[in-house]
């Protein structure tokens, strides 16, 4: 979807790369045995080599490598059996090494891809120019003194993936669609836990314009922003402050900038660095990494099922909506409660779960979503287990309880710990469907109502209506209403 923006001399188009930068999932940090666990008190979880004291060397941290290569695979990419780590040399207060241990030349991961269904039916492929294992800076805190700044160095050496895209995205819907769709796959195999908030995913991002069909234009990066609405909203307001920018004669300077989420604006960090600025040189303390394909193919036959080709599956096995599947697979956790469901309730009716996949997805991503999302929490901390949603949607199949009745029952359920049938059972709600006692509410109601049968049998049909609203209230709303309907057609016809 290439989004124009109509400037006072003609159009232009955004040009749009990310650099993702991912926490690797490890117990331990990319070169040493601290923790990496998440709030620590600052500096407790800091090892000599992540301090950088003299003579202190790296140990590569073999899970780390395994789960880049996890995510490689993930993203259709080529695994590079020889790597190589180099050093990047800049110098801040939260980088004790004055460099940091990267990689350059020769990368763990080559190019791939990321499949993206836009929400206008588009489908997009963004190509992965590269993945490449790199260890994290410190942290400064600038709000714990007055005059001073503090430095956290709980951070220092954790592993992170450098997710890098080719410049294929032309909106900030793709750029937000691709960072959603990239979360998503690192969540499903599980080497990142994609939580920008705490800063365990985070993305720099390039933006430049250009007049459509001419070069690409100088870019600018804007660094760590950590959040997919924030990333998007960067990518709105640069573009038209470069569009504004070269329409008034002047120059794009390439540059670092910062996103401010307080104004929605960009401001300017430094000029753009380049990598000869960085000095890379092999890091002269760790050797090349080398692994063979079979320890690849080990790692590519752990793979859980993806996000595309679950989705597939979900449309062209069960059947389901096309949206109800996107839904549903924009989360593992989603996905397994649904199927979760589907397994529960193909056991409780001994009937073949192809025949209700669509009422259970519909029910999933209707009713039980839009009372988590109420309730402000997630599908792994549902009050509703999946089989007691299976369980509900039985008793509704099977008729013991009408459509009405079941979202009364649901309502319980958020605030309860009790069964669909304990609940049923306890309130008295299982649906009237004895013939005999329908009609005798029925010829109450006509009884009651003679003008209106008059009017009815008089030609006025839409009376139906009112009559099984009248006998469904006498019920309390437990009759059947299909027998309802049925019984109540051949007595009004007299």
């Amino acid at each position: 979807m290439v989004k124009i923006i109509q400037g006072a001399t003609g159009d232009w188009e955004i040009i749009i790369g990310l650099e993702v930068h991912a926490q690797v999932i490890s117990e331990a940090k990319l070169f040493s045995g601290s923790s990496t666990a998440f709030g620590a008190e600052p500096n407790t979880q800091v090892s000599f080599v992540d301090a950088a004291m003299p003579g202190m060397l790296p140990v590569i941290n073999k899970e780390c490598v395994r789960q880049a290569i996890r995510t490689g695979l993930a993203l259709q990419a080529k695994i590079n059996t020889y790597s190589v780590f180099d050093r990047k040399n800049y110098f801040y207060a939260d980088l004790p090494q004055g460099y940091q241990i990267s990689q350059y030349k020769h990368p763990i991961v080559g190019e791939g891809e990321i499949h993206l269904d836009l929400e206008n039916g588009e489908t997009r492929v963004v190509g992965i120019e590269r993945i490449h294992l790199e260890q994290d800076a410190g942290k400064s805190m600038h709000d714990q003194h007055p005059e001073m700044t503090y430095v956290d160095l709980n951070r220092s050496g954790v592993a992170l993936m450098e997710i890098v895209s080719k410049p294929d995205m032309r909106s900030s819907e793709e750029a937000g669609a691709y960072l959603r769709k990239l979360r998503t796959i690192l969540r499903y195999i599980g080497t990142c836990d994609g939580n920008m908030e705490q800063g365990s995913m985070r993305a720099d991002v390039n933006v430049s314009v250009r007049r459509p069909g001419e070069p690409l234009g100088t870019r600018c990066e804007i660094k760590n922003v950590n959040s997919v609405r924030f990333v998007m909203q960067a990518i709105e307001y640069e573009a038209n402050r470069q569009v504004a920018i070269l329409e008034d004669g002047g120059v794009i300077e390439q540059e670092t900038r910062l996103f401010d989420p307080n104004t929605g604006k960009t401001r300017s960090m430094r000029s753009k660095e380049e990598a000869h600025d960085y000095r890379y040189f092999p890091d002269p303390d760790l050797l090349p990494l080398e692994f063979t394909e079979e320890f690849v193919r080990e790692i590519a036959a752990d793979l859980p099922e993806l996000p595309d080709a679950k989705k597939a599956r979900f449309i062209e096995d069960l059947k389901i909506p096309a949206y109800n599947a996107g839904v549903l697979v924009a989360e593992k956790e989603n996905a397994a409660y649904f199927e979760q469901v589907l397994d529960a309730l193909e056991k409780m009716t001994g009937k073949d779960k192809h025949e209700f996949a669509t009422q259970v997805s519909n029910w999933v991503t209707g009713d039980l979503f839009g009372a988590l999302n109420k309730l402000g929490c997630t599908i792994t901390d549902s009050p509703i287990p999946p089989e007691h949603g299976a369980e509900l949607l039985k008793l509704q199949m099977d008729g013991t309880i009408s459509g009405r009745i079941a979202k009364d029952v649901f309502e319980i359920m958020l605030t309860s710990d009790q069964s669909p049938e304990q609940i049923v059972e306890e309130k008295g709600l299982k649906q009237v469907s004895d013939t005999g006692t329908i009609e005798a509410f029925i010829d109450e109601v006509m009884a009651a109502n003679a003008d209106k049968v008059e009017e009815y049998r008089a030609g006025k049909e839409k009376l139906l209506g009112f009559f099984v609203g009248q006998v469904m209230k006498k019920t309390q709303g437990k009759a059947n209403p299909q027998l309802v309907n049925q019984l109540l057609l051949q007595k009004l016809k007299g």
